[in-house]
């Protein structure tokens, strides 16, 4: 495992491993600077995947603003939601019925009128005792009263017979009809009128008239039978009707009895057209839809502003990502809309922080590419150095030291490129790897035991005080951090002197800032970190070593993938020396709530 040795201090007996750094450091400045070219090139890494990308699928968010999708989608909502009570209000039927209904209690209290008056005016005692209806004077009174008026007053006697009809001239057998013509169109020019009509039209459609029944006169002489209210009023009782005419317009009726001494001696049936009615539904419905039509101007203009201020960032998010994608550098960066302080401000913020951690990461593997690169030639340069004067010695002795050189870097080797495999995959792994919950206590217990009878062998003491409770409880992968606290045990074991003594201590305590945290530590009695190494340390390939210890049996990785390990688990690992001797490294770690 990892210690405090510097990788470059080399034992008297690799003289051929003494090539130099400089060598080294400038064949993986050379390897480092090939691949800076082939990514320039688009021949390796993200460089490539853009050169063979369709450039259809790239630029797609260089659209027009009015082709966005998002835009498209917004309007469609916003407008789905205006339609809505929009077409309610449309539906004005309890409305419509309502005038109707208004319309025939004014037509049935007019008829009633008329009908007292008639009663009063135009009927005489006959000689067998009965009353007796006079034509002639009805039809005078009827034309008197109802002159003025849009109404139409047919009256029928006993027998079924029409007496009288207020829009024909003369008898009831009369050919000359009266009608009010409608005042003069002025409503603005052909197209206007002809928009109006066929308006009209369309709401006659759907205005629900095509349900009632048909309205018709007998092109002969008309008679009581042909309308059922009059019938009714015959009866001695009061009627009325809704139908519809030929061009689907309402036509109202009402019939109320004419009688005498409540004898009833015919039957008066008032008419009126509907288009009082169905003028104050269209005006309903006109006053509807010009604010609809306000409405939904304003909803468009809304929704391509608000899709303006979404799409809009959006797209300038994504180009400074392609800028970023197809840069090697940190020119292009991702723009700050920060300032926003709603979602897309958080997406940008996101963004730049990802780019930032892509580009350090960019930059480590860069760099621990040229690390790798760098440690394994060692090895292989003495290796090589090893087998090439093997073949020119002869004698047998110096062969076999030979041979064993060969040996220890192979293992050296093989060391190193399993703690670079091991380092290499941290990341993904820790990652993937779901937490847990973990007692530390139990896992220091567990540790402590192990690495006692090592202790022992070294003729060192191990102490331990842990709290055995649930107060060390934390969260995380329990075979990462023992992996921690196993190296930083044998870090321990190996620098301290013969005699001296090892201490593990973990204990709870409440931080101000970070809350509660589980402490850890792990110090010895051996000689300290260099000055001005606590830092350095934690450094990959990075070797303090005891003088005592085998060359090469550490890669240097040990205490940078610890540190790597705590930090994923929002921890801290620091070192510093303590003031009687030797080192002594703090674990620090989130507890649990």
């Amino acid at each position: 495992m990892a210690g405090f040795n510097l990788l470059n201090r080399k034992s008297a007996d690799r003289q051929d491993n003494n090539s130099g750094p400089s060598e080294d450091n400038s064949g993986a400045a050379e390897q480092n600077g090939a691949h800076k070219r082939r990514v320039r090139e688009g021949q390796t890494g993200y460089g490539a995947a853009r050169s063979e990308e369709p450039e259809g699928e790239r630029r797609t968010w260089r659209r027009p603003a009015w082709r966005s999708p998002l835009t498209r989608r917004i309007l469609l909502l916003n407008v789905l939601v205006l339609l809505i009570p929009i077409l309610g209000l449309l539906h004005l039927d309890q409305y419509r019925q309502s005038l109707i209904d208004s319309e025939l209690e004014a037509m049935r209290t007019q008829g009633t009128t008329v009908a007292l008056a008639l009663g009063s005016a135009a009927v005489r005692d006959g000689s067998n005792g009965d009353q007796q209806l006079m034509h002639e004077s009805a039809r005078q009174l009827i034309r008197v009263l109802l002159g003025d008026s849009q109404l139409r007053a047919r009256l029928f006697s006993q027998d079924g017979n029409l007496i009288a009809d207020s829009f024909l001239l003369g008898g009831s057998d009369s050919q000359v009809q009266v009608e009010e013509l409608p005042p003069p169109d002025d409503s603005g020019s052909l197209a206007v009128r002809s928009i109006g009509t066929l308006y009209d039209r369309i709401i006659r459609l759907f205005s629900g008239n095509r349900d009632l029944p048909l309205y018709s006169e007998s092109p002969q002489q008309q008679q009581a039978e042909d309308y059922g209210e009059v019938l009714q009023a015959l009866r001695g009782e009061e009627g009325t009707m809704v139908r519809r005419d030929f061009g689907n317009r309402l036509v109202l009726s009402v019939s109320v009895p004419v009688q005498r001494y409540r004898q009833v001696v015919g039957g008066l049936m008032i008419t009126k057209g509907g288009e009082s009615v169905e003028r104050a539904v269209r005006d309903r419905r006109s006053d509807i839809l010009l604010v609809f039509g306000v409405a939904l101007a304003v909803t468009v203009l809304l929704s391509f502003y608000l899709s303006h201020t979404i799409a809009a960032p959006i797209r300038r998010l994504a180009r400074g990502a392609e800028r970023i994608r197809g840069s090697n550098t940190k020119a292009n960066v991702i723009p700050d809309l920060r300032g926003r302080h709603d979602e897309i401000g958080d997406l940008s913020e996101a963004l730049i922080d990802m780019t930032e951690a892509l580009h350090a990461r960019l930059e480590a593997i860069e760099h621990f590419a040229a690390d790798v690169a760098h440690e394994i030639k060692n090895p292989l340069t003495s290796l090589r150095s090893a087998v090439e004067t093997a073949n020119r010695i002869e004698d047998e002795e110096q062969r076999k030291r030979l041979m064993g050189i060969i040996l220890d870097d192979v293992q050296r080797l093989d060391r190193l490129i399993s703690d670079i495999s091991d380092a290499s995959r941290l990341d993904a792994e820790l990652a993937r790897a779901e937490s847990e919950r973990i007692d530390l206590g139990r896992l220091l217990d567990a540790m402590g035991e192990l690495h006692k009878p090592l202790c022992e062998d070294k003729g060192l003491t191990f102490k331990m005080d842990v709290a055995q409770d649930e107060s060390l409880v934390v969260t995380g992968l329990e075979g990462r951090l023992g992996q921690v606290f196993r190296n930083l045990i044998s870090n321990a074991i190996s620098f301290s002197p013969e005699g001296g003594s090892i201490e593990l201590k973990a204990w709870r305590e409440e931080d101000r800032t970070q809350g509660p945290m589980v402490v850890a530590t792990i110090s010895d009695q051996g000689t300290g970190i260099p000055d001005g190494k606590l830092q350095a340390i934690f450094d990959r390939f990075y070797s303090e070593r005891p003088r005592a210890e085998k060359f090469g049996t550490h890669s240097g990785l040990g205490l940078s993938i610890s540190l790597q390990i705590i930090e994923a688990h929002k921890g801290s690992l620091v070192a510093e020396n303590r003031p009687e001797g030797g080192a002594c490294f703090t674990v620090r770690l989130p507890a649990e709530a």
